[in-house]
């Protein structure tokens, strides 16, 4: 039987990328992650980290996230960090704001078996039909959470990894304690693998 969600243990992992550009896909560029345990945000565990690439950054990417090729000089690559990752993401359940780019790139690990995936976006959708945007900026000052945000995570700006995982795990919080789903099991919100 799955978990209830008072007593989850959920991270959040957001990945600024590189950009699209003529045809190529994107490449992760910084890596954000926030955990939650028992409903209660642990920033303790706030982790980021640019990402080392050999892609150019568009400069489209490059004014949404402001990201630059000199950021990532020192930065380790993310199969550097499978370590870490693996420590962080196995076991818990992982939770994303349109799961389908973290998911994508966390397939530079074959087989890691992260997940289940709790997409935000997905239930924003459910949560709050209407909207005219479910962008998670829109979503998070369409539930009044923006301040909460900078509380949390002082130096918080959107499109940035740490930034948009913290929202993320917020946002989740706040529609399971509006929903009241705390003695719910986790596998109410969640997708497969």
């Amino acid at each position: 039987m799955s978990p209830l969600l008072k007593n989850a243990s959920l991270v959040a992992i957001d990945f600024e990328s590189s950009g699209e550009a003529a045809g190529e896909a994107g490449v992760p560029i910084q890596i954000g992650l926030a955990e939650m345990k028992s409903l209660q945000l642990d920033p303790t565990s706030f982790f980021s980290s640019y990402l080392k690439t050999n892609s150019p950054i568009t400069k489209v990417a490059k004014k949404i996230h402001g990201i630059t090729p000199a950021d990532l000089q020192e930065a380790p690559s993310l199969l550097e960090l499978w370590p870490e990752l693996q420590r962080r993401l196995q076991g818990r359940c992982l939770v994303a704001h349109g799961h389908g780019t973290e998911r994508r790139f966390l397939r530079a690990f074959p087989m890691h078996g992260f997940g289940p995936w709790i997409d935000t976006l997905t239930l924003s959708r459910q949560f709050f039909p209407g909207l005219s945007s479910y962008a998670l900026a829109d979503v998070i000052e369409h539930c009044k959470l923006t301040q909460e945000l900078h509380t949390l995570h002082p130096s918080f700006r959107w499109h940035e990894a740490l930034s948009d995982a913290i929202a993320s795990l917020l946002l989740l919080l706040n529609l399971i304690q509006t929903a009241d789903l705390v003695d719910h099991p986790i596998s109410l919100l969640t997708s497969p693998v």
